[in-house]
């Protein structure tokens, strides 16, 4: 028997956090300041040289106020509704109310929008206007009533308006209403997302009946063949017009979802399934569930994820494909996929207490998500490869999908707005508070009201990640405190030291943390580890890295750019027994840039055909990597992590 229990650990929340950290200022800044108002031109059609949108204007037309027709993806709602979770996040940490002004006429425009009954989605109010959920594999419904209802808690939690919450409690009044209803009992939505949703919808309302159908959904999928056979129904319409047969791992629907123990199908879809499989395993005290999560993740991290965060590694369905098959030059690797995977990080400690979920988590974040924004805020990659040839990225190719700069729009601009609305939810990553506990998994500098050992607090945290392994940490607390802080280990960290008040204290480790006693009202908690540039090595299985180097420094992949080291990357070595220099360079917005030691291959010398018998001539070459989440900010050339190496 499952029964609920109260979560052991929670999120502190963001209004109580504000980040003031030297290189997660750049990022945090950005999504108010450029990434928001940009994208607010985007979903309106007013972005120079960008792609339409058409969001905002298909509301428009369900709502009433314009003639037309639908234009975009079925699931073109969600860019609206991501863009809305981004606007809320922002205003947790920097009130204005112009903006403010902006999301309420927003919402007022969904509202409008909403089907008599609480159905909102404009491609099927639009074009099959009395038609719903006619087809749960392609028509994104589901997972496009999701997302509104993630933005409207959030939203609501920080405003404490509760218009739009009404608005997506309506609908998903109704989708309870209609997944109880004959024909629908064994239904599943094709992409996943609304199962996280309504499980964030019943904490912020109390409604147990919302989790409740988040536990059917998961508890349905792999259980029947709704999916595989739902064209056959009198009610489906066509949506995709796709003639291939419907192929359940693509949709994590060919076993029950606590047999599964290898991440399948398409990636993003997979990973808020688990996401929402792990805060049920939370709630419920399910093992099944735990376990199967656990499963999950190990086969990610162990066999299907690349060393930047990313997963799905086919641009063919943006799928998950075989274990070890990692190719750089064509990875999809979709910045969506990377959000989730730390979505799923996150609770996996939540369920857990274990510090090792969010050394991915980090991994993902620093890497993969922030490589799809340009440092301007104004454009994005939807595609995170770990190597680029830009004049190899031609349509009709298997490189179709890679673009070596990044866009202004995409039609399918799913991870633009997701982006926005991670990059402004930063600080739900930082700390889970427990009852006598606070867990520190991610070392952000910036000032932070939190709750020790039953005391209110503050702490003022200076942070030298993810260049230094340096953090400060300085508690003061109203009452007493009689509690614990937890410090995470991180997987890269090197000889790891405490202090408490300048006095060494001997290192207690716990599930990957470093536990720091906590009594009185004051310390300071000096944290330290070491954390010096290294070569990492692939798993010889994984064919496309075998006989290659990638350089990493703490949480942070380098790459190699045609800007610093010329073209033809593909024609260094580097040399493995040179030492690896760091130094602190003026580009990039200021970063640590590493150098090696090593040859390129003298093609000039090798002559114009293609084969010859003796190999090329080396001569000797400095080269020089960088971060790759800044990659693409320059000069636009190739690119690659992974280098051949002696």
């Amino acid at each position: 028997m499952i029964t609920p229990e109260r979560k052991q650990l929670n999120d502190v929340p963001l209004q109580e956090l504000r980040i003031n950290d030297p290189f997660w200022n750049r990022y945090v800044d950005l999504v108010t300041r450029e990434i928001i108002p940009y994208q607010y031109l985007a979903l309106n059609d007013r972005a120079p040289d960008a792609e339409p949108s058409y969001s905002v204007q298909n509301l428009r037309i369900a709502a009433g106020l314009e003639e037309g027709t639908f234009r975009g993806w079925v699931f073109q709602d969600t860019d609206v509704a991501k863009w809305l979770e981004a606007v809320a996040f922002s205003l947790s940490y920097e009130k204005d109310p112009a903006l403010e002004r902006t999301a309420d006429e927003m919402i007022r425009l969904i509202g409008m929008a909403q089907q008599d009954n609480g159905y909102l989605n404009t491609h099927f109010s639009i074009l099959h206007p009395g038609k719903y959920y006619c087809n749960l594999k392609e028509g994104h419904e589901l997972y496009t009533a999701g997302h509104f209802i993630e933005a409207a808690v959030a939203y609501y939690k920080v405003t404490g308006k509760d218009e739009f919450l009404k608005i997506m409690c309506r609908c998903a009044d109704h989708i309870l209403e209609v997944f109880h209803s004959p024909g629908y009992e064994d239904g599943v939505p094709g992409h996943e997302e609304i199962e996280l949703a309504l499980f964030k919808l019943a904490d912020v309302t109390g409604n147990e009946q919302y989790r409740d159908m988040a536990l059917e959904f998961v508890n349905r999928r792999g259980t029947s063949d709704y999916l595989d056979t739902e064209h056959q129904r009198e009610r489906f319409i066509d949506v995709w017009h796709d003639r291939n047969p419907y192929h359940p791992p693509y949709g994590q629907a060919h076993k029950p979802v606590r047999q599964q123990t290898t991440a399948e199908g398409h990636a993003v879809r997979a990973l808020y399934l688990y996401s929402a499989m792990a805060d049920l395993a939370c709630h419920y005290g399910d093992e099944g569930l735990k376990n199967a999560c656990l499963a999950l993740y190990q086969n990610i991290v162990d066999k299907r994820m690349y060393i930047t965060g990313g997963i799905g590694s086919s641009g063919t369905l943006e799928r998950f494909t075989t274990d070890y098959d990692l190719p750089n030059d064509t990875a999809y690797s979709e910045s969506c996929a990377s959000i989730a995977l730390a979505m799923f990080c996150k609770r996996m400690t939540r369920l857990t207490g274990e510090a090792r979920f969010m050394d991915t988590a980090e991994q993902a974040l620093i890497n993969t998500v922030l490589a799809g924004v340009a440092m301007d805020g104004k454009s994005f990659f939807y595609v995170n490869p770990l190597a680029v040839i830009p004049a190899a990225c031609m349509p009709a190719t298997d490189k179709n999908h890679v673009k070596p700069v990044r866009q202004k729009w995409f039609g399918c601009a799913c991870c633009p707005p997701n982006i926005a609305r991670t990059l402004g939810s930063l600080g739900d990553y930082i700390f889970l508070e427990g009852e006598r506990e606070l867990l520190m998994n991610l070392f952000i500098g910036g000032t932070f009201q939190v709750r020790i050992g039953g005391a209110e607090a503050v702490l003022k945290v200076t942070s030298g990640l993810p260049y230094d392994g340096k953090v400060s940490i300085a508690v003061r607390a109203e009452g007493e405190m009689d509690g614990c802080l937890k410090l995470r280990i991180p997987d890269y960290g090197e000889d790891p030291k405490l202090w408490r008040n300048g006095d060494p204290v001997p290192l207690q480790r716990e599930k990957g943390y470093a536990v720091v006693k906590l009594q009185g009202r004051e310390a300071v908690i000096d944290f330290r580890f070491d954390m010096p540039t290294r070569l990492v090595y692939a798993n010889p299985m994984v064919a496309a890295d075998a006989g290659k180097v990638a350089v990493k420094k703490g949480p942070m992949v380098y790459c190699l750019e045609e800007t610093d080291n010329g073209d033809n990357l593909a024609g260094l070595l580097l040399d493995s027994a040179a030492p690896l220099t760091e130094v602190w360079e003026d580009i990039l917005g200021g970063t640590v840039a590493v150098t090696a030691q090593g040859w390129r291959l003298d093609r000039a010398e090798f002559g114009p055909g293609l084969y010859r018998s003796q190999p090329p001539k080396r001569t000797p070459a400095t080269l020089k990597f960088v971060p790759y989440c800044f990659w693409g900010n320059r000069t636009p050339g190739e690119m690659a992590v992974w280098v051949g190496y002696i």
